[in-house]
């Protein structure tokens, strides 16, 4: 007979289950993960508080440091949101990938100084706050810096994002496509590349016709300004590439700040989002069914816990 205690207890999280469900979709060519894994949210869920004891209390730096070895125990994949804000170093790229197996797949960021026109009016940006950039779109520079430093793990790299943050010259499909279109023609081979736009009106023939030519999958993203996945699916043409890519990061309408601030330290599920639950669902029916290798990002910020919401749209 249930006590009142047993009602009342929330139940384990079940790590394994989800790790022997995800190793199952990944063997299907179906990688889903977390954006980022340095979530002291997560200990009790995904890691195990013990292994980051020092001296007998949690050390934040000890779980910082090592914790993706334990996040590649349960997850196949993770994207590495990191990099958009740096060309990361060599010892930085050799001790992550140290850390995860060779069966471990990265989505990965470009550096912002590839994918934004102008810099944005921000104190992180000091001096260049409001100046154009001009490294925007510059493939000498990202191939060089960023892909060059990556090739001793290329075959750990699933895929590497574009992403455009809300561009300022709104509206003008024609000016972008004429812009992306010579850049992604440059790109070295061997790699897999995707483009992740915030501004819903460029979800046009036009911005489409330019990724299929160069076999560069749109990126379905849940954004506080973009249409829900599943819209953006029902959008013709919107399958440019025999690969899937997603990142479902925020509640549409939601701001960024908003969410940190309603969701942090995210250690539960605190609102579910069934649009883009469904839109999610949706990918990773379409992934099996036609055979497609996928990529799909699940934020903590989109409800609360990632880990919470890879359980129900994997379930």
């Amino acid at each position: 007979m249930n006590t009142l205690f047993d009602l009342n207890e929330t139940p384990a999280f079940d790590r394994d289950g989800l790790r022997d469900r995800l190793a199952g979709l990944a063997a299907r060519g179906v990688y889903i993960g977390g954006s980022s894994w340095k979530y002291d949210g997560w200990v009790d869920q995904i890691y195990s508080r013990q292994l980051y004891q020092v001296r007998g209390k949690f050390s934040k730096k000890r779980f910082e440091d090592t914790c993706l070895s334990e996040y590649a125990t349960v997850f196949p994949a993770v994207c590495g949101d990191f990099a958009f804000y740096q060309f990361p170093s060599d010892a930085l790229w050799s001790k992550l990938f140290r850390q995860t197996p060779g069966t471990f797949r990265w989505g990965l960021k470009a550096p912002e100084q590839i994918t934004t026109p102008q810099w944005p009016v921000h104190p992180r940006y000091g001096a260049l706050a409001g100046l154009e950039n001009h490294t925007f779109l510059d493939e000498s520079l990202f191939t060089q810096a960023f892909l060059g430093p990556l090739r001793p793990y290329q075959a750990q790299v699933g895929v590497v994002i574009f992403e455009f943050n809300s561009l300022r010259a709104k509206g003008d499909v024609a000016e972008f496509v004429a812009k992306l279109d010579p850049f992604l023609g440059a790109l070295p081979r061997g790699w897999r590349f995707a483009v992740e736009i915030r501004n819903a009106e460029l979800l046009a023939p036009r911005y489409f016709d330019c990724l299929r030519a160069h076999n560069v999958p749109h990126v379905y993203n849940a954004w506080t300004r973009m249409p829900e996945i599943r819209e953006q699916i029902a959008i013709a043409g919107s399958r440019t590439s025999d690969l899937i890519v997603s990142r479902a990061l925020l509640r549409r309408g939601r701001a960024y700040e908003e969410a940190v601030k309603k969701f942090e330290p995210y250690a539960a599920v605190q609102e579910v989002n069934e649009p883009a639950r469904e839109g999610l669902r949706e990918l990773v029916d379409m992934a099996i069914v036609d055979g497609t290798p996928a990529f799909i990002f699940v934020n903590n910020r989109l409800e609360g816990n990632s880990p919470g919401t890879i359980v129900a749209i994997t379930g």
